[in-house]
């Protein structure tokens, strides 16, 4: 009940930033398409929650907040589910470390992948337009260009490999109800496509940020290669406390309500402003795996904090 109230809650919300920005003055637009790049992250952490079957009580319940919250993205769940599943079993391994880069990876390419991926919010983009190439041609998406080259060269390659498993009619049912609803706001609503298109870009360049911020310069660890990033209250709580994401990876069947109690407020919490200004440093050489959080990286040489020092 708690998490179908936020998720209609925050739809509504994202509604009335929608029709502000398109029938606002300026001043007020830009103050909706600000608030919208916030509120965008509630219906993805309740997806979040459900992808890891703690979105409800009940398996419908859970399978139908999934649906409903990718709608708001916009994706379908089942691609969502398996690829944050393949998230959590690749984390900082070889196949997912987007601020490193190994021996046998061009430096340039990989800076190309943190800058425009990450910092740029082409990381939203690349999912958004994958999902209209599998809406309107699923034979390309699952074509052995598209996950044997194409994917692979833009950084998605295992994911991409794991997602052309799943039930192609699902899939395309989720994508198709997905943007369905969002042509349904446009039309609703009478946006204006520009003011439209800016809330959505400012969203994608909040959520791709974030979702790497949360990981940079951490332990080469699956469980433990994540940060609880110290930020404003508020903001972590329309996030649904997702920047406690080193208790989630650690605890991931633990609902996003009982995530603070997991967090020691005597351990380290980077702010998510110093390893979001940290990225734009660009990627470093790899340390091998296993290898302790990049801490003479992330904190000035005479601000390195001593084991058990916080909020820093």
């Amino acid at each position: 009940l708690l998490n179908a109230s936020l998720l209609l809650l925050s739809l509504s919300a994202s509604w009335l930033c929608l029709w502000a920005a398109s029938h606002s003055s300026p001043v007020y637009a830009l103050a909706s398409v600000w608030l919208f790049s916030h509120l965008g992250n509630t219906p993805f952490a309740l997806m979040h929650e459900a992808v890891h079957g703690v979105g409800s009580t009940s398996r419908r319940g859970n399978e139908m907040l999934g649906i409903v919250a990718g709608w708001a993205f916009p994706t379908s769940f089942s691609m969502q589910r398996l690829a944050h599943v393949g998230h959590h079993q690749r984390n900082r391994t070889d196949q997912e470390l987007y601020d490193y880069y190994l021996p046998s990876q061009s430096r340039r390419v990989r800076n190309i992948w943190l800058y425009a991926g990450n910092l740029l919010g082409l990381y939203w983009w690349s999912v958004v337009l994958g999902n209209l190439v599998y809406l309107l041609a699923p034979w390309a998406y699952r074509s052995r260009y598209f996950v044997d080259r194409l994917a692979p060269a833009l950084g998605f390659g295992p994911y991409v490999a794991d997602l052309v498993k799943l039930p192609v009619l699902r899939v395309w049912c989720e994508i198709a109800l997905a943007f369905g609803y969002q042509a349904l706001l446009f039309y609703w609503l009478d946006l204006n496509a520009l003011w439209t298109l800016a809330c959505y870009a400012a969203f994608a360049l909040h959520w791709s940020v974030l979702q790497y911020a949360d990981h940079a310069w951490s332990a080469r660890s699956v469980r433990d290669g994540a940060w609880n990033l110290k930020v404003l209250a508020p903001f972590r709580w329309v996030a649904l406390n997702y920047h406690f994401h080193l208790a989630h990876h650690q605890h991931p069947k633990v609902p996003w309500y009982n995530l603070p109690k997991l967090v020691d407020p005597a351990a380290l919490q980077p702010s998510f402003w110093r390893v979001y200004f940290s990225l734009w440093k660009g990627v470093r050489p790899a340390p091998p795996m296993g290898s302790p959080a990049d801490l003479a990286f992330l904190f000035p040489s005479t601000d390195v904090p001593a084991d058990g020092a916080a909020n820093q």
